[in-house]
């Protein structure tokens, strides 16, 4: 399947600002978390998780699955392919990683903070809700840079397609 230029165009839009949001949204929950994590005032503490629930509720799934869902379709739907080149192959499994880490790691770290310091206990532990959005911050510009510089080559399904699309009759070097 081969996307038409203005789909593609459109995709890569789509793709481009949901990647963006997911990384601002991965920010404010690193600033909130890092406040929460710092203050002394269990007002300051409390406001801050709050606001992280509302932005891993409301705003967090929807990015990451509209930023998997736009990269798997630019994957599909160019020649990229899904499997053809390794940077395309680390990113669509990093990512993948990072949404099963934000749905089964970072909300519920979030949620049961929220329930401690609603009930009016303290932060149950500062790391649950910064040591999340640092690792999905720094998978996120590490896929940013992967994206720009597009290392390693073709994988091996990769070559096998390019070679076998090569006109009959050409003379191919091999390394």
């Amino acid at each position: 399947m081969k996307l038409s230029r203005p789909a593609r165009r459109a995709i890569l839009v789509v793709h481009v600002v949901a990647s963006a949001s997911w990384l601002g949204v991965t920010l404010g929950l690193l600033a909130l978390g890092g406040t929460a994590a710092t203050t002394g005032s269990p007002v300051t503490v409390e406001a801050s998780v709050r606001a992280m629930k509302l932005f891993a509720d409301w705003l967090l799934l929807p990015v990451a699955f509209l930023t998997l869902l736009s990269g798997l379709l630019l994957s599909l739907g160019t020649v990229w392919g899904l499997a053809r080149h390794r940077w395309v192959y680390t990113k669509f499994w990093l990512t993948l990683a990072t949404l099963t880490a934000t749905v089964f790691a970072l909300r519920p770290g979030v949620n049961s903070a929220v329930t401690a310091v609603a009930a009016g206990g303290p932060l149950p532990d500062a790391g649950d809700v910064v040591f999340g959005p640092v690792v999905s911050l720094s998978a996120y510009v590490f896929m940013t840079v992967v994206s720009v510089l597009k290392p390693w080559g073709l994988t091996r399904r990769g070559r096998r397609l390019r070679t076998a699309s090569a006109a009959p009759g050409r003379i191919r070097r091999t390394a």
